[in-house]
């Protein structure tokens, strides 16, 4: 290994440990739109989990987005919502399919991306609501925001309210939790945790003027898996036992496909894949439309002045990324 690389190696082991000794500056901005949240973990915010069986309906929803065509001022995306219904040993389930074209640059492209997708989740889990009933579950990818230029339907917060349906939100990562010393909290919280399954909250609380609709928590849901969540509670729940409200989703958090994870929510964002031969359909769809329009080697010449670094990284086609920070 070359003495330059053995260096640089060198520096980020110890820029890592400073960080986990020191943590860093607060200050710094995550560049995301969500808000950065600093707590020091307190130990009496650990609350006991009752490992349960369940008797309620659980329901979850997640939204896929691919590329189907993509140059510097404008893409094309493919949408698939989809939900999965969980009841006992019955599941169910369904998707929607939706094409949108954007044209913009990439940093207003994705912030579009991702309001069609809160847009499409939304549209989708108020359809569901018809078919859930009081102290039945409905569970969303993500956090707790709602109306605002970024969130979901306020109008799915007040439904689920109205007929007492348990709405929650679940985070697979949480980057803007941080402790004191602005390190990652969920890793502090777990360190310090005592009980096999937990929730700790609250890590910080509902603020509607900041459109956030749930306190934020923590949750252990198996004691067999390592893996702790971020956790939203609506606001018309956290007047119960916190325990209580929380407790249900052990029941459905052992599957050992995803374990420690709701598994209603791993089947939603299973089911929102959409199969490569279905892609090539779209897409083969769509460039015939724009050879007829006359536009073809305009565009494909502007998807070639930005494709080279898919090409070195021995991507094909685009079809082959899913939507994150590429746009």
């Amino acid at each position: 290994m070359p003495d330059i690389v053995l260096s640089d190696i060198d520096e980020a082991v110890s820029l890592l440990s400073t960080y986990a000794e020191k943590g860093y500056s607060t200050h710094e901005t995550s560049g995301k739109d969500e808000p950065e949240v600093v707590s020091k973990v307190d130990s009496s915010k650990f609350k006991l989990l009752k490992k349960m069986d369940s008797d309620a309906k659980f329901v979850a929803v997640d939204c896929s987005t691919r590329i189907l065509k993509r140059a510097n001022n404008w893409g094309i995306y493919l949408f698939r919502p989809a939900y999965a219904v969980v009841d006992k040993r019955a599941v169910d389930w369904g998707y929607q399919e939706k094409i949108r074209a954007l044209v913009g640059p990439a940093y207003a492209r994705f912030q579009a991306l991702r309001n069609l997708r809160l847009e499409f989740e939304s549209e989708l889990a108020l359809s569901l609501t018809k078919s859930v009933h009081a102290g039945d579950y409905l569970l969303l990818d993500g956090a707790s925001y709602f109306g605002g230029q970024t969130g979901y339907y306020v109008a799915l917060f007040e439904r689920c309210r109205d007929l007492g349906i348990s709405l929650l939100a679940l985070s697979k990562q949480s980057p803007t939790l941080r402790d004191e010393r602005g390190r990652d909290f969920q890793t502090t919280a777990q360190l310090m945790a005592q009980q096999p399954i937990w929730v700790y909250h609250p890590v910080a609380k509902a603020n509607f003027s900041e459109h956030l609709y749930g306190d934020i928590a923590l949750v252990k849901l198996c004691e067999e898996s390592p893996r702790i969540f971020r956790l939203d509670i609506m606001e018309y729940l956290t007047g119960c036992d916190i325990s209580d409200v929380v407790s249900p989703l052990t029941a459905v958090s052992e599957d050992p496909r995803c374990l420690g994870y709701p598994v209603p929510l791993w089947l939603a964002h299973e089911f929102s894949a959409t199969a490569d031969s279905k892609l090539l359909y779209y897409l083969d769809r769509i460039e015939g439309l724009l050879k007829e329009s006359g536009h073809y080697d305009r565009l494909s010449k502007e998807e070639q002045a930005c494709s080279f670094a898919d090409e070195l990284h021995g991507m094909r086609l685009l079809i082959e990324r899913e939507v994150t920070d590429y746009v």
